[in-house]
């Protein structure tokens, strides 16, 4: 194979990955410039999609963890409340059960619930930070990023889903992102966290027993994200009627409180008697099958339509090459997930495979994530504490886990290069130069980070740069760095 000229070699750190690392070696970035499409597609192991670590708490202990906290909490609320009654004999203010300062105050921090979930985010964002930081382009982080933000779910929900927000991208994204989109879909829709985000986890059947009983009825909202975001895409033309449907055939999915006798706390359980009974109608064809098989028919079905693989070409494209993508490399992204039965790694390979991938000029920039772990990267800044960085991406408008809706953060130019948003980025890249320890010429590291992409304007404003922390900043803020 005739190697890229190093223009082409530099986007598979930029357009595909998180920048170059400082401390990569010369053989290392010899090779990869040799070959980027090889150094990419050799990346491309579900081993490098894990993410483990001694600290990291599965979604069913971390859940109970919170449940446990939570009854602990309750239950001493309760004891307080009826000291406080007037049918006791002690002195207490009536309204210390409505007060949580002094429940907390007497909690050990196992049994605080808010504790116990900012527990659970601190971890798995350390984990995740220093796995792209770590990572040699960082490719399959990339592909991460974007799974996980088109299967977004949002801790602000609070509960389980705030607890669990992590471990659901561990556990329901990483594992399938070079496997199966059906089997990704299946994992994410399950998932304690889905299943509590979006509501589907107290979504009673009318005519179920559950339904019949409590007078609670059908929640469509997993449904209809289902059908709009995660498969077919709002242009495909289903209807109100196909949404209904759906949210029927998912009733009875949910998972357990610590509390119940009937099935394995904080997992993905069946709950027959909440599911809505008989045949039930999507997109014109019949589903026959029973309880849980009936739902799972359906997102097979969702997964492999024609509609759902130009709906995911068409985001895949505009993620990785430009907001209005090559409309050829957007058909031959469908093509391929249909004729490969969704295959994930086909479908990434395809697109490196294709030269409009490479040949459209950078225009994209880099989304806030991106930019921070790519200067911490140049810059040799390890996520040694997460807290920081968590604060940056708030600061820069894309907070870990905390999209503004169901459809995730804004993946197009416009959202990220507003005045406000570059006067902030601004801000961090002088800090970030601060901070770096590494030392030696700027022009240096400008061309260790950046390679022949940079040009002369930039050459030359960073060596004119008034100090070192100023040049290292101006490289932060270039055009080369901030697109891709």
């Amino acid at each position: 194979m005739v190697a890229m000229p190093p223009p082409y070699a530099m986007l598979a750190f930029t357009r595909f990955g998180l920048g170059p690392r400082f401390d990569l070696s010369e053989t290392e970035r010899a090779a990869l410039l040799a070959d980027p499409k090889a150094a990419l597609k050799s990346e491309l192991l579900p081993s490098n999609a894990i993410l483990q670590g001694p600290d990291l708490a599965s979604t069913k202990d971390a859940l109970i963890a919170f449940f446990e906290a939570q009854q602990q909490k309750k239950m001493l609320k309760d004891q307080m409340a009826y000291a406080a009654s007037p049918n006791t004999q002690m002195a207490a203010s009536s309204n210390v059960s409505a007060n949580d300062k002094p429940v907390a105050s007497m909690l050990p921090d196992s049994a605080k619930p808010q504790l116990v979930r900012r527990e659970a985010i601190t971890t798995e964002s350390q984990a995740r930070f220093q796995k792209a930081f770590d990572s040699k382009t960082g490719f399959i982080e990339r592909l991460v990023y974007f799974w996980s933000n088109h299967f977004c779910v949002s801790a602000v929900k609070g509960g389980p889903t705030a607890v669990a927000a992590g471990s659901f991208e561990r556990e329901a994204i990483r594992p399938f992102l070079l496997g199966k989109f059906a089997d990704m879909l299946k994992a994410v829709e399950q998932h304690p966290a889905m299943l509590s985000y979006l509501d589907n986890r107290d979504s009673l059947g009318p005519n179920s027993k559950a339904g019949q009983n409590r007078k609670k009825g059908l929640n469509e909202n997993l449904a209809r994200e289902i059908m709009e975001l995660h498969t077919l895409g709002l242009k495909a033309g289903y209807t109100q009627t196909d949404v209904t449907s759906l949210a029927r055939m998912i009733t009875g999915w949910t998972f357990p409180g610590i509390n119940s006798n009937k099935a394995e706390p904080a997992v993905f359980t069946f709950n027959g008697n909440a599911h809505e009974p008989g045949i039930q109608t999507l997109l014109g064809k019949s589903y026959e099958q029973p309880g849980l098989a009936q739902g799972e028919a359906a997102l097979h079905n969702l997964a492999h339509h024609p509609a759902t693989a130009s709906h995911i070409a068409f985001k895949f494209a505009r993620h990785f090459v430009a907001d209005d993508p090559p409309q050829q490399l957007v058909q031959k992204l469908a093509k391929n997930f249909l004729a490969s039965d969704g295959d994930l790694k086909s479908f990434t390979i395809t697109l490196l495979d294709d030269d409009s991938a490479w040949n459209t000029a950078p225009q994209k920039m880099r989304s806030p994530q991106e930019y921070l772990l790519a200067s911490a990267r140049a810059l040799n800044l390890p996520p040694n504490n997460p807290q920081p960085l968590a604060n940056a991406l708030a600061s820069l408008g894309q907070p870990l886990w905390r999209p503004p809706g169901p459809n995730g953060h804004g993946d197009t130019q416009d959202v990220w290069a507003s005045p406000e948003g570059m006067k902030v980025r601004l801000s961090y890249a002088s800090q970030m130069a601060k901070q770096t320890q590494i030392t030696g010429n700027p022009l240096d590291i400008l061309n260790q980070t950046l390679g022949d992409t940079v040009s002369t304007d930039t050459k030359q404003a960073v060596a004119r740069a008034e100090s070192r922390q100023q040049a290292l900043a101006l490289m932060l803020m270039s055009p080369e760095f901030q697109l891709r």
